[in-house]
C-alpha cells in the first residue's frame, strides 16, 4: 500500500480543481490576444540559458534535498527515446510547489514548458515562473484561449515538451489523484504526440526530517511509458479514451489501483471526498 500523508494542514477547496494559493501581490497583467504567451526573443533566450544552469548547480540539489527526492523509471526516457525527442506532453498529479522542478529534473530536459495558473504569472513569482517555462492559461477571453492554444500546439509541433497538470490545481501532500481535465488528450491529437504519464507519490518521513523540513512526507517521481493517440478514431472518444487512459496510468504509478481511487477519472464539476478528514486548513499558514 503506497503511504498517505493524510494531513489536513492545507485547505484543499470543494471543487477539486479549485486553488487555495493566495499571492501576496498581483500586477494586473492582462492575458489577451495581444500577450507573448512563449516569449521567443534573443534577450529572454539568453537569460533563460544562464538560468538553466543556476537550475542545475544549485535548484536542483535543493529539490533533492527539500522533497527527499526519489526518481523511479528513468529507463523509459532511455527507451523510448527516438520517439520523445520529436516532442511529447507529460502529465502528472500536481501535489507540491517545487514538483515542477522535480519533473523537469527527472526528465533531464531543460527545455520543458509548462501551462500554469495565469495567477502564478501575476504574483510576486511572476519572473521566476516564466524562466521555467510558465504559459499562463487564460480564463475569461476566448480570442486570448485560442492564441493561448495556438502557442502550445506550434510549441509540439516544434519537437517541443510542454506539462500539463491534469487535476487543474495543487494539493499539496493529497494522496488520491483526483479527476483529469481533458486538456492534454486535446493537444495529443491535434499534434499527434503522445503523452508521457508521470506520477508523484510519498514515504513515509523519519524523525529528523520531519522536525527540519517540517514535511508530511518524502516524494518519490515516476515515470510511466507513453500513451499515444489513435487518430483513426472520432475525436471526442479519442480524447476521452486519452484521459482515461492517463488517467489510470498516473494511478498505477503512484501504486494506487485506478479502480480503488476515490475519484472520477474525468473531471465533471467534481467534487472533494472527505475520505479521511472535513476540518481541512488546520494550522495553514502558507505553502511550504
Amino acid at each position: 500500500m503506497p503511504f498517505d500523508p493524510r494531513t489536513n494542514r492545507f485547505p484543499y477547496p470543494l471543487d477539486t480543481s479549485s486553488h487555495y494559493i493566495k499571492n501576496k501581490k498581483d500586477d494586473h497583467t492582462v492575458f489577451d490576444k495581444d500577450y507573448c504567451y512563449l516569449d521567443k526573443s534573443k534577450s529572454f533566450r539568453f537569460k533563460r540559458f544562464f538560468f538553466r544552469i543556476v537550475l542545475v548547480l544549485i535548484v536542483f540539489p535543493m529539490t533533492r534535498i527539500r522533497l527527499n527526492l526519489k526518481i523511479i523509471g528513468r529507463k523509459n526516457l532511455k527507451k523510448y527515446k527516438d520517439v520523445l525527442k520529436d516532442g511529447v506532453i507529460t502529465v502528472s498529479n500536481h501535489i507540491h510547489m517545487w514538483d515542477y522542478l522535480a519533473i523537469v529534473l527527472s526528465l533531464k530536459h531543460l527545455n520543458t514548458n509548462v501551462l500554469v495558473w495565469n495567477k502564478n504569472m501575476t504574483g510576486e513569482s511572476k519572473k521566476l515562473v516564466k524562466m521555467i517555462g510558465g504559459i499562463p492559461i487564460p480564463n475569461t477571453d476566448m480570442q486570448a484561449s485560442i492564441k493561448m492554444s495556438n502557442t502550445v500546439k506550434e510549441l509540439l509541433s516544434n519537437k517541443g515538451w510542454l506539462h500539463v497538470y491534469s487535476e487543474g490545481s495543487m494539493w499539496e501532500f493529497y494522496q488520491p489523484i483526483r479527476p483529469f481535465k481533458e486538456g492534454a488528450a486535446y493537444y495529443s491529437i491535434k499534434t499527434n504526440k503522445p503523452i508521457l504519464p508521470i506520477a508523484f507519490s510519498y514515504r513515509k518521513n523519519g524523525f529528523i526530517r520531519r522536525k527540519i523540513f517540517n514535511s508530511p512526507a518524502s516524494i518519490t517521481v515516476s515515470i510511466g511509458e507513453p500513451i499515444f493517440p489513435d487518430l483513426s478514431k472520432p475525436f471526442k472518444e479519442e480524447k476521452e479514451r486519452l484521459t482515461i487512459e492517463c488517467h489510470d496510468a498516473v494511478c498505477k504509478l503512484a501504486f494506487i489501483n485506478p479502480e480503488d481511487n476515490i475519484y472520477d477519472k474525468i473531471y465533471n464539476n467534481s467534487k472533494r471526498i472527505d475520505y479521511y478528514t472535513t476540518e481541512y486548513g488546520i494550522g495553514y499558514k502558507k505553502s511550504r
